[in-house]
Formats: structure tokens, C-alpha cells, sequence
């Protein structure tokens, strides 16, 4: 599934970064809930910047899905995880007017467990907190996320 995202910030082409990548990237987010809310970010960078949606972001050289989920966790949001199985996998492709390939990343969303903590925005996080189902209506959440959510866990629908 390729999903859309619209952004407004220069252009860079160098392989390093983020942008223009000459493959795609592997991420990985957490699904974490509390009580009756889930555990999630505004964006504060592209792609899907100011969007609401699950935590995470880039698996390091390696890093299994698992721990990286746990560490971008509490880097992002000051929460503490403990990090399940697979539920959700997904590709994030973004292309310039040019054609070219701006952004890609393979993410793969896993269940998790809230161990500890309160959220706070880190990392590269706008803001953090638990959403109930009825906040989530009245937000600008990722298309990707509100599909997660519903179809996996029931939530939000």
C-alpha cells in the first residue's frame, strides 16, 4: 500500500539522510495501549508532518524489531515498552514532481506492552499522549494509523 503525503521543506539528494534514499528503509512503530487509550505522537518532521500517529521510526544496523521499537519508544514519547509480534506492515513512498523518490520506508507496526512512563514529545515528536477513540475522531491522523487501528484492534472505528 502506498500511502501519500504532502510536505513543504527543501530537498536534499544525498543518501545519508532521510530524503532521496538509494533503498528503501526499514522502520518500525509500536501499537501501546492504557487503559482505554493508545499511545501516540503528533509529527514534528517529514513525512506526515503534524499528523497524529504510532510512535517509532528507523531499526539501526543490527538492531531486531523488537529492540528497536523499545528504544525509539521511549526516545520519542518517555514511555517504556516491552515489544510483541508483527501486526501491521506497510510502505510510506513519497515521490517529488520530478518522479523521484523522496521518501521510502517498509514500516512494520508491532504490538507492545506499556511498562512505564507518562508521554512527553522527543525525538523528532510534536507532541505525545494517550488518545482515547474519542479524541481520535476530532484528529488529523495518518490514514495508515486510523486503518491499524480499526482493523486490527478495534479502535477508533
Amino acid at each position: 500500500m502506498v500511502i501519500p503525503l504532502i510536505t513543504g521543506i527543501m530537498e536534499n539528494h544525498t543518501s545519508t539522510t532521510r530524503k532521496y534514499p538509494d533503498a528503501p528503509r526499514p522502520a518500525v512503530g509500536a501499537v501501546v495501549f492504557k487503559g482505554d487509550a493508545v499511545l501516540l505522537v503528533q509529527r514534528g518532521n517529514s513525512p506526515s508532518r503534524g499528523m497524529w500517529a504510532i510512535p517509532g521510526g528507523s531499526i539501526r544496523l543490527g538492531e531486531t524489531f523488537q529492540a528497536a521499537a523499545e528504544r525509539e519508544i521511549i526516545e520519542e514519547t518517555g514511555v517504556v515498552i516491552r515489544a510483541g509480534e508483527p501486526v501491521f506492515v506497510f510502505d510510506v513512498i513519497q515521490q517529488n514532481d520530478r518522479g523521484e523518490v523522496k521518501y521510502h520506508y517498509v514500516i512494520v507496526d508491532l504490538a507492545a506492552d506499556y511498562v512505564s512512563g507518562e508521554p512527553r514529545a522527543g525525538d523528532d515528536a510534536a507532541d505525545a499522549r494517550w488518545i482515547t477513540e474519542d479524541e481520535l475522531a476530532r484528529l488529523t491522523v495518518n490514514p495508515a494509523t486510523r486503518r491499524l487501528l480499526a482493523e486490527k484492534f478495534n479502535f477508533g472505528k
